[in-house]
């Protein structure tokens, strides 16, 4: 299977996965909390991981998949060696027991722990974000990231999410955006945050904290196959098990990696 079928199998499987949870949203649910007041989870999510392993299946039926949803017949990390899906049902869930729009059903496939395929469907927002090394597409037409150079352009968003006991960290973040940038964001949704980046609707995405994989290895993937940068907190090379995750379009990721540095700065005191 060629590279495009890849990327065929990694949208309908996505797809397959955020049609359930369309379905779901908006409707009453019953919200659980996993590791925390914000680490939520409910029936849509399980629901829609168990229809993109099913379609991942019908074309591998023995494939490795890494689920944020533990779930029998997922593994719980991703492998370095061989090939691996990872899929996340419902990134965004906080946004989607609320009823905001900004969620994703992601799904990447990874050869010897680099992504080869990705895609990020946002239902609700009728967007679809299918990427390979040779390039991203939004909706059937080619993307790239921004060509803005001047960071007082920017648009940037602090993800992920700070813990209570983090605040400090949260407030830096802000304040480094907002003293060096046009704009902030903050869109609740780490692989929409990517994927806006990877098609020229944002210019920079940062966070200090170590990323989970579903959480971004696709989003982060397409930044880099659409012209952009991706690297850790102290701007070396971004694996899905980096600290930290800097993406920009490249054109002043210095400027960008110099904000998310300053929340290190508030994280050691």
């Amino acid at each position: 299977m060629d590279v495009s079928e890849r990327a065929t199998v990694a949208a309908e499987s996505a797809r397959a996965g955020g049609a359930v949870a369309l379905e779901q949203f908006r409707t009453v649910l019953d919200v659980e909390v996993k590791d925390g007041k914000t680490d939520v989870v409910t029936r849509a999510d399980r629901l829609a991981q168990g229809a993109v392993v099913d379609r991942i299946r019908e074309s591998f039926p023995d494939a490795t998949i890494v689920g944020e949803e533990e779930e029998e017949g997922t593994a719980s990390s991703v492998p370095d060696d061989g090939t691996a899906w990872v899929v996340d049902p419902i990134d965004g869930t906080n946004n989607f027991v609320r009823g905001n729009r900004r969620w994703a059903t992601s799904v990447a496939r990874l050869v010897d722990g680099r992504p080869v395929a990705a895609a990020n469907l946002l239902p609700a927002m009728g967007d679809a974000y299918v990427a390979t090394p040779d390039g991203v597409r939004v909706n059937g037409a080619a993307a790239s990231v921004s060509d803005r150079t001047d960071p007082e352009r920017f648009v940037v968003v602090p993800t992920v999410w700070w813990g209570f006991d983090r605040r400090d960290e949260y407030a830096a973040a802000t304040r480094a955006i907002v003293q060096r940038f046009a704009d902030l964001r903050r869109i609740g949704c780490a692989q929409a945050a990517l994927s806006m980046l990877a098609a020229g609707r944002l210019d920079g995405v940062i966070t200090n904290i170590q990323v989970s994989p579903w959480d971004s290895i696709a989003g982060a993937a397409m930044v880099e196959w659409a012209g952009g940068t991706v690297t850790g907190i102290e701007g070396e090379e971004w694996r899905y098990d980096s600290r930290g995750l800097v993406a920009s379009n490249g054109g002043a990721h210095d400027a960008v990696l110099a904000a998310a540095q300053e929340i290190e700065a508030a994280a050691d005191g």
